[in-house]
C-alpha cells in the first residue's frame, strides 16, 4: 500500500488501523484525504491479508473535527451536490465493505467526522469524544449521509433535535442513544477495545462476517428486500467450506479453521 499525505496506516495481526493524519487541522475533512480514505478502502475490498479495519484520528483532541470549511468558498448549487455525492460514496464504500470497520472515536467527531463514525460498522468512544452534526450553523445540512445514518442509529426524535439544535453531546450521551458501541477512558483502551472486537470477529468464518453486513445494511435499503438478502446470503453460506469446516469443528469439539471459501 503506498504512502499517503493525510493518512497513516499500519498492519498488525490482519488488522489495518488508519490514522487521519491532519493533527493541526484537528484532522478535518479535505477533498485530499477523502480520497485518500477512498484508495484505502478500495486495497481493503481486494486485500485477503486484511481482516478488519480500525479508522481513528491523530493526537488526543480530534477524530474528525468535521469537514475542511476552508474548502467550502464558492460552493454553489452545481458544485455543492458533487461535494455531498463524493463524500457519500466514500463513506458507502466504508458501510459496504465485507469486512468489519470500527471508528475509533478520540476527541470531537463533529459534522463530517461524525458522519465518518456513523459509516462504519461500529463505534469506540473515549471519555472526552464528542458527537454532534453542527451544520446548520453554517446554514446547510449534514451532506455524507448523516441525515440518515442518524436516523437509522438513534431514531427519528434523538436525529432531528441533534441536527435542528447542533447540540454537541458527549460520549456517554452517545452510548445511552445507542450511537456508540463502547466508551474507554483513553486513546490506549481505545485501540485495544477496537483491536479486542476484532480480534473476536477475525476467529469467524469470514464469508458469514461479509454476509451479516451486507443483511443488516439491506435494513434501511428500499430498494432491498431484506428477508430475501439474508435466505440468499443462507443459503450461499451452506455451500461454502466455511460451513462444512465450522459444522465439522463444532461436533468434533475442537476450533474451526477458516479459509473464507
Amino acid at each position: 500500500m503506498e504512502e499517503y499525505k493525510n493518512l497513516l496506516h499500519s498492519l498488525s495481526d490482519d488488522i489495518l488501523t488508519i490514522t487521519i493524519n491532519r493533527e493541526k487541522n484537528l484532522n478535518a475533512l479535505n477533498v485530499e484525504t477523502l480520497q485518500e480514505i477512498k484508495e484505502v478502502i478500495q486495497y481493503v475490498y481486494d486485500a485477503p491479508e486484511i481482516m478488519g479495519v480500525i479508522i481513528i484520528g491523530a493526537g488526543e483532541k480530534s477524530f474528525v473535527a468535521g469537514a475542511d470549511i476552508s474548502e467550502f468558498t464558492g460552493v454553489n448549487e452545481v458544485t455543492g451536490r458533487k461535494f455531498s455525492e463524493d463524500g457519500q460514496e466514500v463513506f458507502q464504500m466504508i458501510e459496504n465493505c465485507n469486512k468489519p470497520v470500527i471508528a475509533a472515536v478520540n476527541g470531537f467527531a463533529l459534522g463530517g467526522g461524525c458522519e465518518l463514525a456513523m459509516a462504519c460498522h461500529m463505534r469506540v468512544a473515549t471519555e472526552n469524544a464528542k458527537f454532534g452534526q453542527p451544520e446548520v450553523n453554517l446554514g446547510i445540512i449534514p451532506g455524507y449521509g448523516g441525515t440518515q445514518r442518524l436516523t437509522q442509529l438513534v431514531g427519528k426524535g434523538r436525529a432531528l433535535e441533534l441536527m435542528l439544535t447542533a447540540d454537541m453531546i458527549s460520549a456517554q450521551e452517545a452510548y445511552r442513544i445507542g450511537l456508540v458501541n463502547h466508551v474507554v477512558s483513553d486513546r490506549e483502551e481505545l485501540l485495544a477495545k477496537s483491536n479486542e472486537i476484532l480480534s473476536k470477529i477475525k476467529a469467524k468464518a469470514p464469508l458469514a462476517v461479509g454476509m451479516v453486513i451486507d443483511c443488516v445494511n439491506a435494513v434501511n435499503n428500499p430498494e432491498e428486500n431484506g428477508y430475501q438478502t439474508e435466505a440468499n446470503s443462507f443459503s450461499r453460506c451452506c455451500g461454502s467450506d466455511d460451513f462444512t469446516e465450522g459444522t465439522a469443528a463444532f461436533l468434533e469439539k475442537r476450533q474451526p479453521i477458516f479459509k473464507g471459501e
